[in-house]
């Protein structure tokens, strides 16, 4: 499977992926109520990019993460925290403990789960009132424009999956469709809050990023090789060896019924 991949590649992705703005964290801490002793379950933390933070605010967290490799790099950036723990399993298939907890939540890997399965489990883990938080990453228009618009062009040439004329979308017309959230019965008012970053890369730092991402190390190598070197060639030709990258994240939360 697709999400496989990233366990072959946790050192990098622990280097190239980007950190969750810290005012969307701060808005997470006042949509579930998180302070010290605060139970925290995550849900395919990755190498950790949004566990530490939760960690520096006191919380007690549980963190189930698929790959091995992925959860080792998370287990070491956890090292000054004694109240977090790291979990090997696969969430779709896991047993929560006993005791419930306040906040359940998933950081860019939502999609990952199983979409017949992923809400009930997420409200059995989850007390009463306690809520549910899904955090979204879309790639939008913005930083080096119009690199992105030539470097479609590489993508047509190496990989055979790229739609024609692909563009960047706009912020305005991007949104994670809510509507599994609002027609659950575990669940009660949806609230979303949008939180963008603008990136700066050099071409090795922005090459490392594409490298953690499935469909680059789904292609097969010749096909990778030859769009990385496209994209290098771009970079270092056109922008002088470097770039500007916009992310904008959605922080979904949800209350559990009682």
């Amino acid at each position: 499977m697709l999400r496989d991949t990233f366990d072959e590649a946790a050192e990098l992705y622990d280097k190239a992926r980007p950190r969750y703005p810290r005012a969307l964290v701060a808005d997470l801490a006042r949509a579930a109520g998180l302070g010290p002793g605060s139970r925290v379950l995550e849900i395919a933390p990755g190498t950790g990019q949004l566990t530490v933070p939760l960690a520096e605010l006191g919380c007690r967290i549980t963190a189930v993460e698929l790959g091995p490799s992925m959860a080792a790099v998370a287990w070491h950036n956890l090292r000054d925290f004694p109240l977090a723990e790291v979990t090997v399993a696969d969430f779709d298939r896991w047993t929560p403990p006993s005791e419930p907890f306040d906040l359940a939540v998933v950081a860019t890997a939502f999609h990952w789960l199983d979409p017949a399965t992923r809400l009930p489990r997420a409200a059995r883990a989850l007390r009463p009132g306690g809520t549910f938080a899904v955090v979204t990453t879309h790639h939008v228009k913005g930083g080096t424009v119009d690199f992105f618009e030539r470097v479609q062009r590489c993508y047509e040439q190496w990989d055979p999956a790229t739609p024609p004329d692909l563009r960047q979308v706009d912020e305005a017309d991007t949104a994670t469709d809510t509507a599994e959230w609002d027609r659950s019965e575990h669940f009660g008012e949806v609230t979303v809050r949008r939180h963008a970053q603008d990136i700066a890369y050099t071409v090795d730092e922005y090459i490392d990023v594409l490298l953690t991402y499935s469909n680059h190390r789904a292609l097969d190598a010749p096909s990778r090789h030859g769009l990385l070197t496209c994209v290098r060639d771009l970079i270092e030709t056109r922008y002088d060896g470097r770039l500007t990258k916009r992310y904008l994240h959605e922080l979904i939360t949800v209350p559990r019924l009682t």
